[in-house]
């Protein structure tokens, strides 16, 4: 029993010993071209490797070329992916459409209606409607130029974020600006020289400011509604009967007599213009 398990222990150790020889192996073989492109060589280089057993391994590289590989698209692809969803809560309508929507559901009070899927879903479709030109613009100028090769990385970036930074600028206050120029003692003669990590968190706490304002005026009606029903009820002597219970179907119908989506999702959109 014990032979037959040192000798498993002996094959084990083999087999590594052989894993990492070929890692070893495919190292250096990768190397020359690697160098060649990190030197910036227009020269195409060709790495042909021939072993005991008869395996070729070739290695190709096209340094020098501007156009980028199919790799390296996905793995800038996974990389926006992975943060789309907190560009979509910093940098765009996003926060001021859903709070708004939230602020909408609790002053009529039927609680979990519409559900969380539908406001979420709403206010991805209202953000896209409105972030569609800077989308558009952000497209054409940065990411279509570098995923041609006509452009560095560099160049791309700052092209990206120009659009975003006019947007976002448009929507922030001067005291939300100092507020946070204070906090990370910066200096800008020019909206042009704001850092972005002024300008992302001004925006975000005045998307707020704005959001709640709209909330407030949203409250008011609703509010109006549920004072009239208390006192009807306590002139009634129904003191035991909860106002919100009677006044909710009235918040339901004069919401949809006014027509209350489309004034709602009308004033958000123009909000931003």
């Amino acid at each position: 029993m014990w032979n037959i398990i040192g000798k498993s222990r002996k094959k084990t150790v083999i087999c590594f010993l052989v894993m990492a020889v070929a890692a070893c192996v495919v190292f250096f073989a990768v190397s020359p071209a690697s160098y060649a492109q990190a030197t910036g060589n227009d020269n195409q280089v060709t790495d042909n490797r021939t072993n005991d057993d008869g395996f070729n391994l070739n290695i190709t590289s096209n340094a020098g070329s501007t156009d980028l590989e199919s790799t390296l698209q996905i793995l800038i692809i996974l990389t926006v992916l992975s943060l789309a969803p907190s560009a979509l809560i910093m940098l765009t309508c996003f926060t001021r459409v859903i709070v708004v929507f939230h602020f909408l559901r609790t002053a009529m009070g039927t609680q979990t209606t519409p559900p969380n899927q539908v406001i979420v879903g709403l206010s991805l479709f209202i953000t896209l409607a409105v972030m569609s030109p800077v989308m558009t613009q952000i497209n054409d100028e940065a990411v279509q130029p570098f995923m041609n090769g006509q452009i560095e990385q560099e160049a791309a970036v700052e092209r990206g974020v120009a659009p975003l930074r006019t947007f976002m600028m448009d929507q922030t206050r001067d005291k939300d600006l100092e507020l946070f120029m204070k906090i990370n003692d910066a200096e800008a003669e020019t909206y042009e020289e704001v850092p972005m990590t002024v300008v992302i968190p001004a925006f975000i706490i005045s998307e707020l400011r704005t959001a709640f304002i709209i909330g407030f005026v949203l409250y008011l009606p609703f509010i109006v509604m549920d004072m009239v029903v208390a006192s009807t009820l306590m002139s009634m002597g129904m003191m035991m009967l909860p106002p919100t219970t009677i006044s909710l179907p009235f918040k339901i119908l004069l919401f949809v007599l006014a027509d209350g989506w489309n004034l709602i999702v009308g004033s958000l959109i123009e909000s931003f213009t």
